[in-house]
């Protein structure tokens, strides 16, 4: 059921209470952690964090511990299935979900008892009405009693009941058809609501415990959102509104506050800055180079690109000098208008969107940080594949770049996200120059081969994501099929050697109006249905799916003739 009281409903039922947090690994889910952990800590509330990556994990941790427990909170899975069946909870568990996943189970929504759905009410959730998809079973053939009447008589009333019960039967049939229709459209996409960190700083301003460092967590929770194109431009910008409004009152410095002057000081500022990824800790030259808006309209994957991206370069009047040099050593003068100029330089080569309302952050006197620089460095951590961590030591880490205090783990995150965005250019490169995309009529298909370089790093779920999210902006910008680039794509990368499986991702069509839904999530249970293909559906987004390698060209063929 849904609350509509979070403190009430929420907080002041856990308060005095032992509680297991089951947290999805996502930097969104690490910002709502980061802030439900310090509300706990704030009220003395004894809780158990474990990292959930898929339904495997999550299912194992919550039979571990649902005797030793009786309230669970779900950060970012759990919506978008039927808890009651997958997690099988003892008759006293609560189970609190705070989850982006859409749409959400009706299971969880009707079921008044023991799940709680910390949910906005106002995203645009069009939940089915109870009747039109549960009915009681008590409508079900009433029995033939038999009395003492006349045999006309019996046989009369017998006529009547089988006549009743052939037209209860048709009903019963009409509204079972009724409700797979109901059903269908209502699941047959997936996309994302309201930012669950942005939830949790609501609760937080809600109780008046709001801090500046919550503040920010929720302002990186929403950039990951956008970041990873799970939300519309129309309901980023919504949001961060929303946001504004309290980094205002948060950050409003008089000019004679001893604060404003303290070396560890937090101040979150607005900023229409660059879509430039990372470019205040690279040089400008790499960042343009390896943001994946400006690499695909500038096609640098040939030499015509190069040469345009250098007339670029030279319409900004910017030197090569300067602009292959670390930013922060460039020439102060050229930075101050810097911002300006690539702007008027991108709106001459059709690049209108290169400016973008975000927040910033400096910690003290030296270290400034744009939302996208955190988001970047926490998922570049949590899918580490340098030293062979576990998943829960990974976790641990993103989750500490998040507070000032660790720096020192923010910036060998942000080393390990410039890696990944290289290894993203050129694989996207790779791809195009090699004609690894194809058209398979209804999709476009990308498979990394075995041996790829980087290979290793898209065999997990993120930055697979983000690469293919890359290569069809890529391919829209590079190919004149007009057909072409109004399909949405599948991409697959090898994720296990051993066991003989990929990953595979499906993801929405590249078009300025997109909502961001995704029917791959059912196309692709359909498809292993039909095939009987040897599939896990692990993750909590249902758009990604592990295969085996021997059943991923029946899979294909399947998956082709369901969305011709």
């Amino acid at each position: 059921m849904f609350l509509t009281d979070f403190r009430k409903e929420f907080y002041e039922v856990v308060l005095n209470q032992r509680v297991l947090l089951l947290v999805a690994s996502d930097v969104d889910a690490l910002c709502a952690c980061k802030i439900l952990q310090a509300l706990f800590q704030c009220d003395h509330v004894q809780y158990t964090l474990i990292p959930v990556s898929g339904w495997q994990e999550l299912e194992t941790a919550f039979l571990e511990h649902k005797d030793q427990f009786q309230y669970f909170v779900l950060i970012n899975c759990g919506a978008n299935v039927d808890l009651l069946d997958v997690l099988q909870p003892e008759d006293d568990n609560i189970i609190f979900v705070c989850d982006t996943h859409r749409p959400i189970n009706v299971v969880n929504v009707y079921n008044e008892t023991q799940i709680k759905l910390l949910v906005k009410q106002d995203d645009d959730l069009e939940i089915p009405a109870y009747d039109d998809i549960f009915r009681d079973e008590d409508e079900v053939d009433s029995g033939n009693e038999s009395d003492g009447s006349e045999p006309s008589e019996k046989r009369r009333r017998y006529e009547e009941e089988v006549v009743e019960r052939t037209i209860k039967r048709r009903q019963r049939r009409d509204w079972e058809a009724r409700r797979q229709e109901i059903l269908f459209d209502y699941e047959q996409y997936e996309y994302h609501g309201t930012s669950s960190a942005m939830v949790m700083f609501d609760l937080a301003w809600i109780m008046s415990k709001d801090l500046n460092d919550m503040l920010w967590w929720a302002i990186v929770g929403l950039t990951d959102q956008w970041v990873q194109d799970k939300i519309t431009q129309m309901k980023y910008v919504t949001d961060i509104g929303l946001l504004q409004r309290h980094v205002s009152r948060h950050n409003h410095r008089n000019g004679d506050e001893e604060n404003s002057l303290s070396i560890d000081c937090m101040r979150i500022a607005f900023e229409y800055d660059l879509c430039l990824a990372l470019y205040q800790h690279w040089s400008l030259y790499e960042s343009l180079c390896n943001t994946c808006y400006t690499s695909a309209n500038f096609r640098l994957w040939s030499v015509q690109g190069q040469k345009k991206l250098q007339e670029f370069l030279a319409d900004m009047g910017l030197p090569l000098k300067q602009v292959k040099q670390k930013f922060h050593s460039m020439d102060i003068s050229l930075k101050e208008n810097l911002r300006e100029m690539i702007e008027e330089s991108a709106n001459k080569f059709g690049m209108k969107d290169l400016r973008v309302q975000t927040f910033s952050v400096h910690f003290g006197f030296k270290n400034k940080f744009l939302a996208s620089d955190v988001v970047y460095a926490a998922a570049s951590l949590m899918e580490n594949i340098e030293k062979d961590e576990s998943g829960t030591d990974n976790f641990i880490k993103a989750l500490d770049s998040l507070s000032r205090s660790n720096l020192d783990k923010l910036h060998q995150g942000l080393e390990l996200a410039k890696k990944q965005l290289c290894a993203i250019q050129q694989t996207v490169a790779s791809c195009i120059c090699t004609n690894l995309v194809i058209n398979q009529g209804p999709f476009l298909y990308c498979y990394l081969m075995e041996g790829t370089p980087d290979v290793k790093l898209f065999s997990r779920p993120v930055s697979l994501c983000l690469l293919s999210k890359c290569l069809l902006k890529s391919f829209v910008c590079s190919t004149k099929n007009k057909r072409c680039k109004l399909l949405p794509m599948v991409m697959a990368a090898p994720m296990d050697t051993e066991q003989g499986t990929v990953i595979m991702v499906g993801i929405p069509p590249h078009t300025e109006s997109s909502d961001k839904k995704n029917f791959f999530g059912r196309a692709f249970e359909k498809a292993a249905e039909n095939t009987n293909s040897r599939t896990l559906h692990n993750h909590f987004d249902m758009s990604i799916l592990e295969l085996k390698m021997e059943d991923r060209s029946k899979f294909l063929d399947a998956l082709i003739s369901l969305l011709s």
